[in-house]
């Protein structure tokens, strides 16, 4: 299935929303897992007077208390104090269905497709944190049963990096580009961060890191290039072991640090390039997205948050082709992607305390209420990021990992 193409991201026109007008109703929310991502969730969710986050479900005590931590911390004064209902188990949770309109999924990798499964059954809107699956056994039975008669709930897929404001400008600039050829993505960065038993050392709750880590990109690669990548052709070169050494847990086979991994797109001479590299914590940028067509390039930077944009010299600017172009004919374009409404073409206010994602999580949520709010008043569900454009990632992460 083609990926959502690039330019259904860019506005709210687009999805035939606009800023307040769907938030009439209120959406009655539950929280399974309330980690570090559920915590950005909850941060966000409050933002919103039609959102009433009812339940916080995680079986490990601490992060619940935390998650209230966050609630209370966040939680509007100008309106009067619901404190949600905390459970322990997920199956608490289900017995509370009928009263969820909407569950956030942000628990331990491994547990995501399991959850989507019990919960699809259900007349509810879902918002789940990637991967949607870490091996091919839950990747096929995860896409048998969303293609079955039980499958009813609508699930919108956590790809907060579609958002980033800068990689959102690099997505609306591409037409300036001409055809695409070239997707580069570079990630510079620290250690997976600690977790509850460190089950983000385990590649067997992860999938591994070119799945937990890298399906964002992989989704990116999609977005970007509006093609599918060929699987069929892609190769990776790996390193393991070089961090957590100084942890008590051990595995035989220690999760990726590092990699490379190449290309191609389907029917198209387009290729694709991933760099990860899980120990380069002093680096300038930690994301880099470079994007060359036949007419020019564009390159987003992070944490700088700019989009660099250039154009190729014509023949009339650069004549004598026996030395370089002069500087005369090189055209550069730069972007301050700061503004994060102005970017996204959002009108009226909403929260942007910055998270985790440069903002990024703030814009979903903005996207994610008109649409359950779209869908509340005309019944059609549009979701930007799909269970489809999930399992997609998904399979190119584990494709990647299989071709060491």
């Amino acid at each position: 299935m083609a990926p959502n193409i690039h330019t259904d991201i860019l506005n709210d026109e687009n999805l035939q929303l606009d800023d307040g007008q769907h938030e009439t109703r209120t959406i009655r929310a539950a929280l399974l897992g309330c980690g570090m991502m559920g915590q950005e969730h909850i941060s966000y969710m409050l933002g919103y007077s039609n959102v009433s986050l009812d339940f916080l479900c995680d079986p490990h005590e601490p992060s619940l208390k935390q998650g209230m931590a966050v609630f209370q911390k966040f939680y509007s004064s100008t309106r009067p104090m619901k404190f949600p209902e905390l459970l322990s188990s997920e199956e608490e949770l289900l017995q509370r269905a009928d009263e969820i309109d909407l569950l956030v999924i942000a628990t331990p990798d491994h547990l995501h497709t399991d959850t989507i499964i019990r919960w699809g059954t259900k007349n509810i809107s879902i918002l789940c944190e990637k991967p949607v699956a870490v091996s091919m056994e839950q990747h096929a039975r995860l896409s048998n049963f969303v293609q079955s008669a039980d499958f009813r709930a609508r699930v919108w897929v956590a790809m907060e990096y579609r958002y980033i404001p800068a990689i959102a400008k690099l997505v609306e600039l591409l037409p300036t580009i001409g055809d695409v050829k070239m997707v580069t993505i570079r990630e510079n960065r620290f250690p997976f961060l600690d977790k509850v038993a460190q089950w983000n050392r385990d590649r067997t709750k992860t999938g591994d890191s070119l799945v937990e880590k890298c399906c964002h990109f992989f989704d990116l690669f999609r977005l970007i290039s509006g093609m599918e990548v060929d699987l069929t052709q892609i190769k990776s070169l790996v390193q393991r072991g070089l961090n957590y050494q100084d942890e008590d847990l051990h595995y035989d086979v220690p999760i990726i640090d590092s990699a490379y991994v190449i290309f191609p797109f389907e029917k198209s001479i387009a290729m694709g390039s991933l760099e990860l590299t899980m120990f380069a914590d002093g680096s300038r940028h930690r994301e880099e997205i470079v994007v060359t067509g036949t007419k020019g390039r564009v390159e987003a930077y992070l944490p700088e948050n700019k989009v660099y944009a250039y154009r190729r010299p014509t023949a009339g600017e650069w004549v004598d082709r026996t030395v370089p172009p002069p500087s005369s004919a090189i055209h550069e374009t730069v972007y301050d992607c700061s503004n994060v409404r102005e970017i996204h073409g959002i009108k009226n206010e909403i929260p942007t305390h910055g998270g985790y994602h440069y903002s990024s999580t703030a814009v979903e949520w903005h996207r994610l209420v008109s649409a359950i709010g779209y869908y509340h008043e005309t019944g059609a569900w549009n979701a930007e990021v799909t269970i489809n454009d999930g399992l997609e990632a998904v399979r190119i992460g584990l494709a990647a990992t299989d071709a060491m």
